[in-house]
């Protein structure tokens, strides 16, 4: 057995050597040596690769070493920062390149322009309080897609979206609309958006009103104004879309709904939500309001 020959070589040879040799753990031969069972969740470096290998690609690349320690602690396995990080390094293992910005707004028009009453306040303290909106363009073999969603900045959660062949104020409009009969908020929403022309059009105002929503509007030529939103459309375009040859619209509606609905909103870390997903967080207020009110 491996434990009884690192223990039979006494100090011959250091501790950590032996068991890098062999390939098991320290706290693995420690416990052996305690008289109790080795740590079956504690990974040998080849197992603990393997792993990180398979998360990986199973994220399709989405996440670096600090997300992947929790990814592999709430899967149940003990993983350190320096162990991760450095096997990763070795490995040639990393999360995407991140891209810089690119202005898409189109704010040389004639409607009218809402005041930005945001005014950069990103941390509301219930969901369905503040709304931000934001549009982005993905390239295909066939062409390009006008991606549009709408988050609640609450949890972070993208509650409406819309792709289309073409950049028109439907796009918008639909997201909206998909957003409402998500969630039903109550009339008083605050919707925040860039002042391009699809949210100054007469379409998408209209419908703000049937809403009973507020509406405000970064400034000219203000990305940071609307900082989430492009936040989450960095993330989205280095995690699925950076690097990968899309062939279709299809394809590309495909992976959108993947990354959305399947990964982003239930299951992706988010730094904002101390690492929860936006469901998860939004999930643990509701409960936490719920043992209030049994308290009260």
């Amino acid at each position: 057995m491996r434990y009884a020959w690192i223990a039979e070589q006494g100090k011959a040879f250091a501790l950590s050597e032996m068991c890098d040799a062999l390939d098991v753990s320290i706290s693995g031969y420690r416990a052996w040596k305690r008289g109790g069972a080795p740590d079956r969740k504690r990974l040998s470096n080849n197992q603990m690769l393997a792993l990180i290998r398979a998360i990986h690609a199973e994220l399709k690349g989405a996440y670096g070493s600090p997300r992947m320690v929790r990814e592999l602690r709430a899967r149940g396995f003990s993983a350190s920062k320096e162990r991760v990080e450095r096997l990763m390094r070795e490995n040639g293992i990393h999360a995407r390149h991140k891209r810089r910005y690119k202005v898409t707004t189109d704010s040389k028009h004639g409607l009218p322009v809402a005041e930005n009453l945001l005014a950069r306040n990103f941390t509301p303290t219930a969901p369905n309080q503040v709304w931000t909106s934001d549009i982005t363009y993905l390239w295909t073999d066939e062409g390009w897609l006008y991606l549009a969603i709408v988050l609640d900045l609450f949890n972070r959660e993208v509650v409406g979206w819309s792709l289309k062949p073409r950049m028109t104020a439907d796009i918008v409009t639909d997201a909206l609309t998909m957003a409402w009969f998500r969630k039903r908020p109550a009339p008083g929403l605050l919707h925040h958006s860039d002042r391009g022309s699809q949210y100054a059009s007469h379409a998408f105002q209209d419908k703000l009103k049937a809403f009973g929503m507020t509406c405000s509007m970064s400034r000219k030529g203000n990305c940071w104004d609307n900082a989430p939103t492009e936040s989450w459309f960095n993330s989205f375009k280095n995690e699925r879309v950076h690097g990968i040859r899309y062939a279709t619209h299809a394809d590309m509606k495909a992976a959108s709904f993947e990354y959305i609905e399947v990964f982003y909103n239930r299951k992706r870390q988010h730094s904002t939500l101390g690492y929860k997903s936006p469901v998860q967080f939004l999930e643990n207020w509701i409960r936490a309001q719920h043992q209030e009110k049994q308290v009260a």
